[in-house]
């Protein structure tokens, strides 16, 4: 038996996140993305690969969504009303009801500002929204009589899950993006010992790990504190909801302790959605927003204010958290192309930027950037880097396969060379079989072999009694634990391959005179 893996998009690159599994002839696609750094076809998954006559509903068993960002979820409405997926679709509570808001942001940008026709409209985004099956985090889903799926807590963004598919005795565990270090408003990642057959997850920060976040934090505050008291503009672009809460709470109690009076402005409209969406989802956030939100609401910032584009001319430095995080559209490209040629200003971007966005081609230090063949940006302000992405980086990668014990790891979203790092210690030092497939490329990968015995109560119990007991006397008179050659062992009524040491011995010694065993396994042997 095998499973089969191909990405459809973040295999081998960072954006449109598209991954196609089938365990068992069941068909599920986790995440359904759009990539930051194109405008044309290119910016959604070519789901020609699945099917080339629009028969989506019809092979796809289940679509998965990990979150809200949209290089996991912006390709939805193109895939559900544009090209005719009909099926279930799952995702948590807090990713349903954030989904359609950065959609309708995403496609009022598109389609109202740009221009672009052959869109997704606000009516497609509800009509799609109304086909999603909410999960809760443990909850285990029965798809179909074969097909079952679990979510577990992820970090990252309010709503984050990672997913464990199971048909049969088949098993997959895809991650999404996570985080393995718990912040100021979100817990860690935290997945059961589930070893699957495969564990796929994201490679964002394969060759990276980070410093201190105390260390990092300290740094973020010196070079706002220095910039602005040089008289120059601070702009952080981020995404709405994930990083810019836990940067905000961050300069929010800054700005209270040293009694700062420079205004601080956050892109207008989502920061009261986001305190709202907090409210609401309090139990996905760490245990001590929790324990502190009676008596005061963490996002309710005295300091930070709504942005509006008038403030632009406004004299006089200035902080502003914008949106998106890759600078590649909306009010933070808006904002750099004006703050751009003054060399007291700075940007600072705190996550990954995806190749081929303005922020990818800031970090490369580029001077002239153009962002359409109407539109050069000459790069004089400040540009730091400074890495407050919510991705697990090398070591929390390491750290989540280690836990999960995978037979096998599939490495996506991620860029080549980091996922060629990567795999290589993996194989190095775990032993485990890795691989990083390019997007349009298909692996299988092999899986145990499962096969049920049926045999009579009186003969399985005279064999096992007699061999266990031999053991145990061997094994006492030399005084060392000995293994012997493989056995089958009744656990639950289910026969199983075991290497056994004595102490398995005495617990089928003790299995096998309990009453309950002879009922268990008369039980099972009438059902087939």
């Amino acid at each position: 038996m095998s499973i089969q893996i191909v990405p459809l998009g973040a295999g081998q690159d960072v954006g449109r996140s598209c991954v196609l599994v089938t365990i068992k002839g069941k068909n599920i696609m986790f995440d359904c993305g759009m990539h930051m750094g194109y405008n044309d076809a290119r910016r959604f998954p070519d789901f020609t690969y699945i099917s080339k006559t629009g028969r989506f509903t019809e092979i796809l068993d289940a679509v998965i969504i990990t979150h809200f960002h949209l290089d996991h979820c912006g390709a939805l409405p193109f895939f559900t009303e544009m090209c005719g997926y009909d099926g279930p679709i799952y995702m948590t509570h807090p990713t349903k009801a954030i989904c359609p808001i950065l959609l309708e942001d995403y496609r009022k940008i598109t389609v109202e500002r740009k221009g672009e026709t052959n869109f997704f409209t606000s009516h497609m985004i509800k009509d799609c929204m109304k086909k999603v099956i909410p999960i809760n985090l443990h909850e285990t889903i029965r798809v179909d009589d074969e097909l079952e799926i679990k979510a577990y807590y992820a970090g990252h963004v309010l709503g984050a899950a990672m997913f464990y598919v199971r048909v049969g005795n088949e098993s997959a565990v895809y991650t999404g993006d996570y985080n393995m270090t718990p912040d100021r408003h979100l817990g860690s990642a935290w997945i059961d010992k589930v070893r699957p057959d495969v564990l796929i997850t994201e490679s964002t920060y394969g060759t990276t790990i980070r410093d201190s976040k105390r260390s990092r934090e300290r740094d973020f505050l010196k070079k706002v504190h220095d910039c602005v008291a040089n008289g120059g503009n601070v702009l952080i672009p981020v995404f709405a909801l994930g990083r810019a809460q836990e940067l905000c709470i961050l300069i929010e109690s800054y700005w209270e302790r040293m009694g700062l009076q420079v205004p601080v402005y956050f892109s207008a409209g989502l920061t009261e959605r986001a305190n709202d969406y907090y409210k609401l989802f309090i139990n996905w956030t760490n245990q001590k927003v929790k324990s502190t939100f009676v008596e005061r609401n963490m996002f309710d910032f005295k300091h930070i204010k709504a942005w509006n584009r008038t403030l632009l001319d406004h004299q006089g430095p200035m902080v502003v958290f914008a949106t998106p995080g890759m600078l590649n559209l909306g009010t933070s490209l808006e904002i750099f192309k004006r703050w751009a040629p003054d060399p007291k200003n700075m940007v600072i971007l705190p996550g990954y930027c995806a190749a081929g966005t303005v922020g990818a081609k800031v970090l490369q230090n580029q001077k002239i950037i153009e962002v359409d063949k109407f539109t050069k940006i000459h790069v004089n302000l400040q540009v730091r880097n400074l890495s407050f992405s919510a991705h697990a980086d090398a070591k929390g990668i390491m750290q989540l396969i280690r836990h999960s014990e995978p037979r096998n790891v599939v490495l996506v979203h991620g860029e080549k060379g980091s996922m060629d790092f990567l795999k290589g210690k993996i194989i190095k030092e775990l032993g485990i079989p890795c691989f990083n497939p390019p997007n349009g490329v298909s692996i299988s990968i092999k899986t145990r072999l499962s096969m049920k015995a049926t045999v009579s109560t009186e003969l399985l119990r005279s064999f096992l009694v007699a061999d266990a007991q031999s053991r145990i006397k061997a094994t006492e008179s030399s005084n060392t634990d000995t293994i012997g050659p493989p056995r089958a062992i009744p656990i639950n009524g289910t026969l199983v391959m075991s290497r056994d040491s004595t102490n398995i011995n005495k617990t089928i010694v003790k299995l096998i005179s309990n009453e309950q065993f002879e009922s268990e396994f008369k039980q099972q042997k009438n059902q087939t």
